[in-house]
């Protein structure tokens, strides 16, 4: 597979999986909804590596490959099904343009891709900005939308704590190895907490329902994080998550268009604002990395 090919699935797949993770808790509650994704795409992921014939390896890196995969996978995705309840789609992907600031912050401490400058600070304090700039505005959209943000701002530092984390091990397994011991660490955490805060199988899903959650364990907890392991290892962490620059925007407007959902002045300003920052940060980058890939 072309590398460009990889990113332009994890964008597709990325731009739609916020309006997805909503509909995917109608009827059953946003428990039923990440669970019932997670175990399907754990099943599709299982025979994709059967058929495929790949090797799984359990050495010790590996695990720890896996667990760093797994706990990202329950944390983030936890946080962004419970904050989907309350936050507009679109939000959360504008939201998770803020990884690769995030990222930058993890490489640099973990990695040695690059170092924080004065041109890759600035872009950090453009991103907390129009953070705070949808922050600001999140009181007209309902009362629990300034905890849902918070949220899938937990979720986003998660999710970048565990790219880096990955990269770090450096083990050269393979995707779906990873996208596969990932989701076998964190399905049945999700289990569990079903059980314990829910436990009770939906009466009614709606078509709607079904399709999303079956799309999501495909694409989402599948196709999705294999491509982007499969980015992950080839090029630069911080160059795999430039990918946030272009999702925001497509999702804000899959929001709007499919789902109804307002798109505030103060939701424009600060994407604006969380772009500038990427995109100032992610030249800052290149000039820094030379324009390579690692």
């Amino acid at each position: 597979m072309s590398i460009p090919a990889a990113f332009a699935g994890v964008i597709l797949i990325w731009s739609t999986t916020p309006l997805a993770i909503q509909w995917s808790s109608e009827g059953g509650g946003f428990l039923f909804g990440v669970t019932a994704r997670m175990i399907l795409g754990l099943v599709f992921c299982l025979l994709a590596i059967r058929i495929g014939g790949v090797e799984m390896p359990w050495h010790a890196k590996a695990r720890a490959t896996y667990l760093a995969a797994g706990l990202a996978i329950y944390g983030a995705m936890g946080l962004v099904y419970w904050a989907a309840q309350y936050v507009p789609s679109g939000w959360i992907a504008v939201l998770f343009g803020l990884s690769p600031l995030l990222t930058s912050v993890f490489s640099a401490f973990w990695l040695t891709e690059q170092r924080l400058s004065l041109r890759g600070l600035a872009g950090l304090v453009l991103g907390v900005f129009g953070l705070a700039v949808i922050f600001s505005g999140s009181v007209a959209v309902g009362p629990h939308v300034g905890a849902g943000v918070a949220a899938v701002l937990v979720s986003a530092l998660l999710h970048a704590a565990s790219a880096v984390w990955v990269k770090r091990l450096a083990t050269g397994l393979p995707a779906l190895a990873v996208t596969g011991g990932g989701l076998s660490v964190a399905v049945p955490a999700f289990v569990l907490t079903w059980f314990l805060f829910d436990g009770s199988w939906p009466t009614h899903l709606p078509e709607r329902a079904r399709f999303a959650i079956t799309y999501l364990a495909l694409f989402g907890s599948v196709l999705g994080l294999f491509w982007y392991y499969y980015l992950l290892g080839r090029v630069s962490v911080v160059k795999v998550n430039l990918i946030t620059l272009v999702t925001p925007v497509t999702a804000l407007m899959l929001g709007h268009w499919l789902n109804g959902e307002q798109l505030l002045p103060s939701v424009w300003l600060g994407t604006g604002l969380i772009l500038g920052g990427l995109a100032l940060h992610q030249w800052d980058l290149r000039i820094s990395l030379g324009g390579g890939d690692r």
